[in-house]
């Protein structure tokens, strides 16, 4: 995929909860598969994930309607526990994101390597759409 020349989309929130608990979120399949939807037609009905360098992850995606899904997974290049996740998707982009603890809060900063085949704008609002379901799920999850 064509990704050379643009630079990396970031999005970011400020969850209310220590950054333990959204680590524990962020990397447990049970809870992946609770927050990691853009919209409401869709869902995430299973995910693997073996959080440590060199480790592999698939979330599977899907429409509540089952007209479409996919496989979201990749390759992790660097873990370091409570504080960042970097990983190479299937088709090659990059992705990183960091963890930044304030007391009870944690920033969660994402960058990702843009694709060609929808607008910047539009990436950016999914992305962001489904960092805001994890945030409103961890800071609801006991």
């Amino acid at each position: 995929m064509e990704t050379k020349n643009k630079e990396a989309i970031t999005v970011q929130t400020v969850v209310k909860a220590p950054v333990q608990k959204v680590w524990a979120c962020w990397t447990d399949p049970k809870h992946i598969t609770q927050w990691c939807s853009a919209s409401d037609d869709w869902h995430a009905p299973s995910a693997e994930n073996d959080a440590r360098t060199n480790g592999k992850f698939k979330t599977r995606m899907e429409a509540k309607d089952g007209s479409m899904g996919f496989d979201f997974e990749g390759v992790y290049s660097n873990v370091i526990e409570n504080k960042r996740i970097e990983y190479d998707m299937a088709d090659g982009r990059q992705v990183k994101i960091e963890f930044t603890p304030h007391g009870n809060e944690t920033r969660v900063m994402e960058s990702f390597d843009p694709e060609s085949q929808n607008s910047e704008d539009m990436q950016r609002q999914g992305w962001q759409a489904i960092l805001n379901n994890f945030k409103n799920y961890t800071e609801s999850t006991l």
